[in-house]
């Protein structure tokens, strides 16, 4: 499966993000996709599709591109930055790959990810916060909102396109190296909107990925993507920070350096695997490619085996193999990092929306 994926991903890039011909034979179906796209926008616009307006306030982290481009790092950094300032965050998301697309369900840190989908397990455990999955977000945020009345603010881990959910605050995650790609339409580029949905969220973070390998110049990595933005829109770049090395089996923590010099099989059934492998890479350490598709199911026995290499892979995955893993088998941790300063305007412009929606709510209340 590895081997068909890694092909997969290999000719999407080079069509999203190379000079393959291949764009234009498809650019008939971008197309449609993209007058589809536009009707459906067109409807919420214009009041005859309803969104559905939550009692506290709503921010989504989300993104305009198929693929990872780092929001769940993200979403982990604002609930814990929220919940440092007094808020009471809770957290919100689809659970692809687990029982919890069909109904609505609160997720712990011990949930097994088969059933609640291996995101909503990562974000519980590393958000302590209360966490819900559901394909339907409106129906999954109102599940969290009975369960944990004390909650004043929810952040959801995609949903930039869920119209039907009514947003405070929207915030775009854009990879910092590969931007935009040809900056076409699903099935011909990465887009799932136009680029121009950029100009209308009210701040963009700029992933430049690994901290090791970051550039220091976010803002200006892509000048493509962030040229022709409003200056009403925020632009905060991030880096990724290795933060935890450890032994699925039993716990047991090492330094990323311990593996410096030698050859790992490296495991990521993530939205962008090329991320991680390449991050692997810029510490020292030679890596033998397995990319699977993004929440692709993962037990033990589909790792591969040899004692003298060890197996790297990331956290989302790495809550698929509790309980299970060999003794050989490491998780690669990462968090969001935002500098001080970058860090105090996002807060405090998430704050200020917030506050506008209660002082609105107080004047128009609204029925959850």
């Amino acid at each position: 499966m590895s081997d068909w994926h890694a092909s997969a991903a290999r000719a999407a890039d080079r069509i999203w993000y190379g000079d393959s011909v291949w764009r234009w034979a498809l650019w008939p179906l971008s197309a449609v996709f993209r007058a589809l796209v536009a009707v459906r926008a067109s409807l919420y616009a214009a009041g005859i599709k309803r969104s559905v307006r939550l009692p506290v306030p709503v921010v989504v982290v989300g993104n305009v591109t198929a693929g990872g481009t780092g929001k769940t790092p993200l979403v982990v950094w604002l609930a814990r930055e929220l919940a440092a300032r007094g808020h009471s965050p809770g957290v919100v998301t689809r659970g692809y790959g687990g029982s919890a697309e069909r109904s609505p369900r609160r997720v712990t840190a011990e949930s097994p990810a088969a059933e609640a989908g291996d995101e909503p397990v990562l974000l519980a455990a590393r958000t302590g916060r209360p966490v819900y999955a559901g394909a339907d977000r409106v129906a999954a945020a109102r599940a969290l909102l009975r369960a944990a009345p004390e909650v004043d603010v929810l952040v959801f881990d995609d949903g930039l396109q869920h119209y039907r959910l009514a947003r405070t605050f929207e915030i775009a995650v854009v990879d910092g190296a590969r931007g935009l790609g040809n900056r076409l339409c699903l099935p011909a580029g990465p887009l799932r909107e136009p680029a121009a949905r950029l100009r209308t969220v009210d701040a963009i973070v700029v992933n430049e990925g690994s901290s090791a390998g970051a550039s220091g110049a976010a803002a200006n990595a892509r000048p493509d993507v962030l040229a022709s933005l409003p200056d009403a829109v925020l632009r905060v770049p991030m880096t990724l920070s290795v933060t935890r090395v450890y032994r699925i089996a039993d716990g047991a923590e090492a330094p990323l350096d311990a593996f410096r010099g030698r050859t790992v099989h490296a495991v990521a059934g993530i939205g962008h695997p090329e991320r991680f492998f390449r991050m692997l890479e810029t510490a020292g350490i030679t890596v033998l490619r397995h990319p699977l598709p993004d929440h692709a199911k993962l037990r033990a026995e589909d790792l591969p085996r040899n004692p003298a290499v060890p197996v790297l892979t990331t956290e989302k995955d790495a809550v698929k193999l509790r309980g299970t893993a060999a003794d050989d088998v490491w998780c690669v941790a990462v968090e969001a990092v935002v500098r001080a300063s970058d860090r105090a305007r996002l807060v405090a412009a998430v704050e200020a929306a917030m506050l506008a929606h209660a002082s609105a709510r107080a004047d128009h209340p609204v029925q959850s």
